[in-house]
């Protein structure tokens, strides 16, 4: 993303979804071959975009509020740099199903993360691939440097996202930075991240994109609060066995 980023963490007004990256900077073409690009209509009839990332040549994950008001309405492109190119990297799929988790809470927050099926097959190629999820018993610790990246908006008073896929680099921060901001934290299943000095974060059209450490998959970009400089990711181990019984299904 050519602007530069604020933060890379869901930095939005109170009770708002995360959904650009600000302080970030831009990546050398197609080196995050897992990352999705979704498009959804929202409830009040407006297009919006959330980050996504593949697990499975057929299935993206990504956050529940991602999903939309109508679910035939969403388009999953992968292998995407730049959104207004005709780059012949791309694959464009409509989606055949959304499958929120079913203990999602819109109000609260939590449990927000969801698998959608692609109408057809991904083909692996340079610009898309798959990555690793964490394992079971992972743990990053506090003061771990992860990335986020997304093709969100890029400062707080922007409203126009970003056309080029950008990302920022995050620190893990301890479960009470969240806590004192966000009431319905929730260390098992959430992950909070960072950078108390910098403000970098996720934002407006970030959400649902992926928290990587150490080259593998460990949270799905969640929300944030504008005047905090923290961002919550649902932290994706303790949905594992989640994630994979419904890979397995019809």
């Amino acid at each position: 993303m050519a602007p530069v980023l604020i933060l890379l963490a869901f930095l939005l007004p109170l009770g708002a979804h995360s959904e650009e990256i600000i302080k970030g900077h831009k990546i050398k073409h197609h080196s995050l071959p897992y990352m999705a690009f979704v498009r959804f209509l929202k409830e009040d009839g407006n297009r919006s975009r959330c980050g996504h990332f593949l697990v499975h040549y057929n299935y993206v994950l990504t956050a529940a509020h991602c999903r939309g008001s109508e679910e035939n309405s969403i388009t999953v492109t992968l292998g995407a740099h730049n959104l207004k190119a005709q780059e012949q990297t791309q694959q464009i799929f409509p989606v055949a199903k959304a499958i929120p988790h079913l203990n999602y809470n819109s109000k609260d927050k939590i449990n927000d993360i969801m698998l959608l099926k692609l109408e057809g097959k991904a083909k692996r190629t340079k610009a898309v691939k798959l990555l690793k999820l964490t394992r079971a018993k992972a743990r990053v610790k506090p003061g771990k440097k992860c990335h986020v990246a997304g093709w969100g908006v890029t400062s707080f008073n922007s409203t126009k996202a970003s056309d080029l896929l950008q990302e920022a680099e995050l620190s893990i921060q301890v479960d009470y930075q969240c806590q004192k901001h966000f009431p319905h934290y929730s260390e098992t299943i959430q992950i909070c991240v960072g950078d108390l000095r910098k403000i970098q974060l996720a934002f407006k059209g970030d959400s649902g994109g992926l928290l990587v450490c150490d080259n593998r998959a460990y949270g799905v970009c969640a929300h944030a609060k504008k005047e905090t400089a923290v961002d919550i990711i649902t932290k994706i181990s303790p949905f594992l066995p989640w994630i994979s019984r419904n890979l397995k299904l019809p």
